[in-house]
Parts: C-alpha cells; sequence; structure tokens
C-alpha cells in the first residue's frame, strides 16, 4: 500500500490528474507562521487551532475537520504501507516535513518513508517546487522517489526539535549534516535564523518588503510577486506576506 503525503490542496488537484496508485492525505498546516511549542499532541492542536482563529478568523472546529483528521491518518497508517511525502525545499514546506517526521517517529526506520523532490524543467525557478509540475513531472518525481534511512530520519527529527525550541545554533549545525533526503538544508536553515530582528534591525523579510515598497507601488499583488522573486526560500503564501506587509505599512506610518 502507497499513501502520498501531499504538501497542500493545489498539489493534490494536479496529482489527480496523473495515473500514480495510492491514496491521499493531504497536509493543510502551515508551521511557519504561529507558535508550534506544546507538552503533547493533543496541546499543540489546541494551541494550533487558537491560533489560527485568532489569526486568521478559521473556526476551530473547521482546523480539527481540514488539519489535524489528515494529520489522524498519518497516525493510524499500517506499519507495512510506504509513506511517500511530497514536499518542496523551501522552509515553508520544510518545517511542515519535520513535523511529519517526527510524528512518524523512529518505528519508521528502514525505508518505508520515501521523500518525492520535484522535477524542474530546465531554467525554471527551483524554489517554485510543485507549482511548476504538471502530470508527467510529478510521475517523474514519484519514480525518482528516495528512501528515508534511519540516520535521514533521525536528521528529520532533530530538525524540528531545534526549528521548534527556537536553536539556531544547532539547527544551523544539523544543516550541514549531509543526507539525500534534503536540499539546500544551509540556505533554508539560514533563512529561518534570518527571520528574527538582530540589535534592532529588521529582520530578512520585513527588510525585503521595506525594500520592494520603495521602488514599486504599495499594490498588494505587486508586492508579493516581488518578494516571491527575491525570497522564494520561505515558500511563503500570500496569508504570510500580506501579514508582513501590513506590519511593515504600520511601521512607516509611525515614521
Amino acid at each position: 500500500m502507497i499513501f502520498h503525503i501531499l504538501n497542500g490542496d493545489s498539489l493534490a488537484h494536479t496529482f489527480a490528474q496523473s495515473n500514480i496508485p495510492g491514496e491521499l492525505i493531504i497536509c493543510r498546516e502551515a508551521l511557519i507562521d504561529g507558535p508550534v511549542q506544546a507538552n503533547s499532541l493533543d496541546t499543540f492542536w489546541g494551541i494550533r487551532a487558537s491560533y489560527i482563529a485568532q489569526t486568521y478568523g478559521e473556526q476551530r472546529d473547521r482546523y480539527y475537520q481540514n488539519v489535524v483528521s489528515e494529520m489522524d491518518k498519518m497516525l493510524r497508517l499500517p506499519k507495512d504501507a510506504e509513506i511517500c511525502l511530497w514536499f518542496e525545499d523551501d522552509l515553508f514546506c520544510q518545517t511542515n516535513m519535520w513535523f511529519l517526521l517526527s510524528l512518524l517517529g523512529e518505528e519508521w526506520q528502514g525505508g518505508r518513508i520515501r521523500r518525492v523532490f520535484p522535477v524542474m524543467d530546465a531554467g525554471v525557478d527551483h524554489w517554485r517546487g510543485f507549482g511548476a509540475s504538471d502530470p508527467a513531472l510529478l510521475a517523474q518525481s514519484f519514480a525518482q522517489r528516495v528512501s528515508f534511512e534511519s540516520n535521514d530520519l533521525d536528521l528529520g527529527i532533530k530538525l524540528w526539535e531545534a526549528y521548534r525550541s527556537g536553536n539556531f545554533e544547532r539547527l544551523l549545525t544539523l544543516s550541514h549534516l549531509p543526507s539525500p533526503c534534503f536540499r539546500h538544508l544551509p540556505e533554508v536553515c539560514q533563512a529561518q535564523v534570518d527571520r528574527f530582528p538582530v540589535k534592532g534591525q529588521l529582520g530578512r523579510p520585513e527588510q525585503l518588503i521595506a525594500d520592494i515598497l520603495q521602488h514599486t507601488p504599495k499594490d498588494f499583488n505587486v508586492v508579493f510577486a516581488a518578494f516571491g522573486q527575491k525570497a522564494g526560500v520561505y515558500g511563503f503564501g500570500d496569508t504570510q506576506v500580506k501579514g508582513i506587509y501590513e506590519r511593515v505599512l504600520g511601521m512607516e506610518e509611525l515614521i
């Protein structure tokens, strides 16, 4: 049995047009945004549901229906299943994937978890990930999937723990460990560290938005496109960029 854990509903739409066998589970979280520390999984879901409700107006029940229910499917998979993780290389996708690896845990050692990387046409920005894939490229990605061996799984779990605890030094150290299951880790982990202000300076995303606003109209769609071109490593969607954009505009008004 093959189970595909996809990085979102957009990929699921393209996936449905392919002939790849297996059942789908959709990861609808955005762990790049909001609190991620908790003493238990039940508490974690409650914290996340509350944050999403307060920040984006999403009903808690809807969070459990759309997000937690999919994660529960993954936790109930038969132990002889093959699990394919369809995640991109950017920070948004990586944090979600690290979390999923921590949920699966070390009992899934033995190569039954696979990483499916986006296959990119020549000249395409690799941060676009599966967004640049048609069904034929998805089939090629699946054919080239890579197995998580015990050290790869252990690395993913440790990356999540470092991310979750905000241990930047540990995160950067781990990013330099070689693994065929992870790409661009040094750049991705450095991007996470750079999100946080140092000595009164803006974090990298805020500084990028501020720089963009100096040279473009304040139209959000224009700013969002420019941010994606300059900082694809983050993999932020419009929700994340909109929050940064509004904070930067607010700071400009105070000056």
